[in-house]
């Protein structure tokens, strides 16, 4: 182990265990910034599960909004 990574450890031990989440924190956006991928990575979301499916007065909102406004009910 070099000096250098002695001395980052010893400076981790000596942090209050309240405070380590923000440490982490720090060090996890280091990583970000260096391009070091992280250990676990997060499995991708599937948003199509969210999307509804077009119905005709979706397709059709412009004229929708049209009629409602010559019919005066907007």
């Amino acid at each position: 182990m070099t000096a250098i990574r002695q001395e980052a450890m010893q400076m981790l031990e000596r942090i209050p265990e309240d405070k380590l989440s923000f440490v982490i924190q720090i060090m996890q956006g280091v990583n970000g910034l260096i391009g070091m991928p992280e250990r676990s990575e997060k499995k991708a979301m599937e948003l199509d599960q969210f999307v509804m499916e077009a119905t005709e007065r979706g397709q059709n909102a412009d004229q929708y909004i049209r009629e409602l406004r010559d019919n005066d009910r907007i």
